[in-house]
This record gives C-alpha cells, structure tokens and sequence, in this order.
C-alpha cells in the first residue's frame, strides 16, 4: 500500500516534468527547423540572383551577389564608408530619441487633461496627414544640408508614432482601477506607478519599434534630398552613376542598422516588462 501511495503522489509530479521537457526539446527542435529553411531560403534566393543576372535580369539593373560582396567589401574597408555609416546611424539615434522624448510629453500632456487633448487632436491630426518627407525641403531650407535637417524629419516621423500611442493608452486606461487606487488612499505617484506606467508600457514599446524604421526613412529621405554625406547620399551617388552593386551594399548596411535598433529595443521591451511585472502576461499558457 505505502509503494502504490507513494507512486500515486509522486507520479502526478514527474509527469509534468516530463511533459515540459519534451515540449522544450520540440521547441528548440522547431526553432532550429526554422532557423535552416531561412538559411535555405536565403541560399537558394542568392544562386538564382547570381544566375538569372544578365541572361534573364538586365546585370547593370540587379547586379550580382558577387559584385555586391565586393562593393560592400570596399565600403566596410574605407574610412569614407565607415564615416557615412557614423554619419547616418547619430542622425538616425538623435532623430529618435528626440521623436520618441517630445511624441511622450506631447501624449502625456494632451492625454492628462481631457479638454486640451479635444482642443488640440484634430490640429495633431492635420499635422500628421502632412507627408514627412514633403516636409523635408522646408527642413532643409531652416537647417542647411547638415545633420539637423535629417535630425528633424525623422524626429517628426516617430514623435506622432509615440505621441498617437501614449495618447490612446492614456485614453483607454481603466477609470476603474484609478478609482480603486484612489479610494484606498493612493495619491498621482501611486496612480502613476500601478495603473498608468504598465497600462501605456505594452503600446509604448510598440510604438518604439515602429518608430525605428520611420526615423530611418526620415534620414535617409533627408541625405536623397541634399547632403554631401551619409549612407542615403551614397545610394543617391551610387543611383546616379547606375552602380547597383555598390546600391545593394548600402542597403544591407540600412538592413543591418535596422535589426540593430529593432534588437536593442526589444531587449529593452524584455527588460522593462520584467521589471514591471508583465512579461508573464505575454506567455501563453499550457494546455492541460
């Protein structure tokens, strides 16, 4: 009796265990699954590239990965290009921050008192149909051809981005939970700390990462316009002088940037929500 008691208690224990380490196991397996097919899929997309490049797709239009190898070989070597990357990646981190600093005090301002958020959306709002990049030639005009002038488009791309979601969340807070807050005491700082902070937390950080690649378009956008350097400059030289090669290469250091910006945020994301209390929300729960 005391074996088949012992068995009984011990077995609904093990099996979970069990059951998670398999599931980890399958997990890990799939993720490498997935990870060998976008390899594949890559490889595969570059042999067609390097054959179908001149007896199909005109070469002086696609170029070849070979040629691309070398010019982005070229431009990684020199301190010309590595000065465009500088140039282009200060304008597009101070872009940034400063879109991401002014669209929060913007959202949180107009969020906090009802009556100018009414006042004021609909002017927001006209403001934000206006292309940024229309605005770039007024910019230019204002700043010069230096770095403030792509400073500030791409400053005004992800200031609306952030403003818009900081603005909403504000917006959709639940009234409840600041009544409770309220009413068991709490003054603005506690209503800011257990309400507002992990209500607007989620949407903030969506707006991070979608912010990234506006303020990239703004700068690059802002060196195609006028500039006489930047990684947007030399795609506009390289364009000019029909130069694919060297067009492809700017390009995989934009795509390079931007999985950068977009992993330093996410890891933000992680930390933030961690430290908030609210990464558990985001794991899907098992399936009994």
């Amino acid at each position: 009796m005391a074996t088949v008691t012992q068995k009984a208690v011990t077995e609904p224990d093990t099996e979970p265990r069990g059951r998670t380490a398999r599931k980890r196991r399958t997990d890990g397996q799939k993720s490498s699954t997935v990870i060998a097919l976008r390899l594949l899929v890559i490889v595969v997309a570059l042999v067609l590239w390097q054959l179908m490049s001149g007896p199909v797709v005109p070469e002086y239009a696609v170029s070849k990965p070979t040629e691309v190898y070398d010019a982005l070989t070229e431009m990684l070597g020199s301190a010309t290009g590595w000065n465009d990357i500088r140039v282009t990646a200060v304008e597009v981190l101070a872009g940034f921050g400063l879109g991401v600093a002014a669209g929060t005090v913007m959202g949180l301002v107009l969020g906090s008192f009802p009556l100018l958020g009414r006042v004021l959306e609909p002017l927001v709002a006209a403001l934000n149909g206006i292309p940024k990049i229309a605005l770039a030639p007024l910019f230019l005009l204002f700043f010069g051809i230096g770095p403030w002038s792509k400073i500030t488009i791409a400053m005004t791309g992800v200031a609306f981005v952030v403003f818009y979601n900081v603005y909403l969340g504000l917006r959709l807070r639940e009234r409840e939970l600041v009544e409770v807050v309220q009413v068991m005491g709490g003054r603005r700082h506690h209503v800011l700390g257990y309400v507002t902070i992990p209500t607007l937390a989620a949407p903030f950080f969506a707006a991070l990462k979608t912010g990234g690649p506006l303020a990239i378009l703004g700068v690059i956008g802002g060196e195609f316009i006028a500039s006489s350097e930047g990684v947007g400059h030399e795609l506009f030289t390289a364009a000019q002088n029909l130069d694919a090669a060297s067009e492809f290469a700017g390009l995989i250091v934009l795509v390079a940037l931007t999985l950068a910006l977009n992993g330093v945020l996410s890891a933000l994301d992680a930390y933030a929500l961690k430290r908030l209390g609210l990464a558990a929300r985001r794991r899907p729960q098992p399936k009994g």
